[in-house]
């Protein structure tokens, strides 16, 4: 019998071996070629999954967000307890950080991305939109914990949520270039969220 291929899962490998690649070397300089001899498959089965590389680069960035997802649910449902708004928000920004092996070559990935949306303007929208939703989530969370009289009196939750994640973007580039480590920038988080969450620690 045939051995059946399982093509999501080889989609995703190419997409990983595209990411290893934007985290060492930059986007610009990869090509299908390399990301074929990374992944350890033939130019024929890349470009049978993918046309170009641009549809490659957009479907490994969707990919890499989804991979970010499951490791924050992952996260939340092992903490053994129902999550609370502060506990989503805390998560969320901890997965940003670069603060160990997956997150720091996301972040790194990020860059990569970043980068080539300065002369692509498709590639810009992409990327672009990445803030606004993170944004979105904090601000939801954030509303519902004044709902339910959580927050600190005077919080805003729109204007809060822009801050958390300002916060969590200067935090995430002081880790790459050294200048924080990411204790530091964890306790910088949490001393922030015991303001927004009083008496939440």
């Amino acid at each position: 019998m045939p051995r059946r291929v399982d093509h999501d899962a080889r989609r995703r490998e190419i997409a990983d071996a595209l990411l290893r690649l934007a985290t060492a070397e930059g986007l610009e300089s990869v090509s299908l070629r390399h990301v074929a001899a990374e992944a350890g498959i033939s130019m024929g089965a890349v470009q049978h999954y993918f046309r170009s590389k641009d549809e490659m680069v957009v479907f490994a960035l969707e990919h890499q967000s989804q991979q970010q997802e499951q490791r924050i649910v992952a996260s939340l449902r092992d903490a053994g307890h129902p999550p609370t708004d502060r506990d989503v928000i805390r998560t969320i920004m901890l997965e940003i950080l670069p603060i160990d092996g997956p997150s720091r070559a996301a972040w790194l990935a990020g860059i990569a991305y970043f980068i080539r949306a300065m002369s692509d303007p498709r590639m810009a929208a992409i990327v672009a939109a990445g803030g606004p939703k993170v944004i979105e989530v904090f601000a939801e969370r954030l509303a519902a914990a004044r709902t339910a009289g959580e927050l600190a009196p005077g919080v805003d939750p729109v204007h809060e949520a822009v801050v958390l994640w300002s916060l969590v973007d200067a935090q995430a580039t002081a880790i790459v270039l050294g200048g924080r480590t990411p204790e530091q920038a964890v306790a910088t988080v949490d001393y922030h969220l015991s303001r927004v969450f009083p008496g939440r620690g």
